[in-house]
């Protein structure tokens, strides 16, 4: 099975863009996985291929209308999850990155000027993401994002099959430091511990950084990777009853 993406957006040019560079570009080129960009004014039915109306109720911008996004959601539409990149979605986080990477691809729907149609997400089922909360002009390079994420994880795509193993987030927490030669550098040295040969001293510093890591800039994520470790086998917490 091969991971594909379809984009449905106003600017088509927009890809592969970065993706077509690096290991993402490489792995396209190598088929393991296939990008196609929908042009959304296709689907447009006057003679101006109009995509967006004002606001109802008055307000600046404009707005995507939900006949013509249906259209092209209608005309591409299968068995991948249906994604639109918004402000107002859910947060973007690994473990649904997995899941993406592990299945069929997706259709991910870019807006642009003030937002789509509200009906659009009555009448489809449209998972909402956002990758951070921030305003772009589009969610051309919010699909970039989700997808370069997504891609690294094929297989193939990286050059050893561990190499996303230990990285930020792949167990809750933030990726540990990591230094490479001239052993010093600027008066700064490699930690002595990276230098023992000792695997098992390296593993607890790394699992060590890790934490303080996490807990110093993001205690967020910290709080919820404590508050997995208290889980119980039956994955309820201590002290709680069903």
């Amino acid at each position: 099975m091969t991971f594909s993406a379809t984009i449905l957006t106003l600017y088509p040019e927009m890809f592969p863009g970065p993706l077509g560079a690096s290991m993402a570009g490489r792995a396209l080129r190598e088929g393991r996985w296939a990008l196609d960009a929908v042009n959304i004014r296709d689907f447009a039915t006057d003679k101006h291929r109009s995509v967006d109306d004002t606001p109802a109720g008055g307000g600046a911008g404009m707005v995507m209308r939900a006949d013509v996004l249906a259209r092209a959601i209608d005309a591409v539409a299968d068995t991948r999850p249906l994604i639109a990149m918004s402000p107002r979605g859910r947060p973007l986080v690994q473990e649904r990155v997995r899941v993406l990477a592990a299945g069929p691809g997706a259709i991910i729907l870019c807006g642009r000027f003030e937002g789509m149609d509200e009906r659009l997400f009555e009448a489809r089922p449209i998972e909402l993401v956002s990758i951070g909360d921030y305003v772009l002009s589009g969610g051309e390079m919010a699909a970039l994002t989700l997808l370069d994420a997504c891609v690294r994880l094929l297989p193939g795509v990286m050059g050893a099959a561990s190499s996303g193993d230990d990285e930020s987030f792949e167990m809750g927490l933030l990726e540990y430091p990591h230094y490479t030669r001239p052993v010093e550098w600027e008066g700064r040295t490699i930690p002595e511990v990276l230098r023992s040969g000792d695997h098992a001293r390296i593993a607890a510093w790394r699992k060590a950084m890790a934490e303080d890591e996490t807990r110093l800039r993001r205690p967020d994520l910290w709080e919820r990777h404590v508050g997995a470790r208290v889980q119980s086998p039956s994955g309820a917490r201590h002290g709680q009853k069903d």
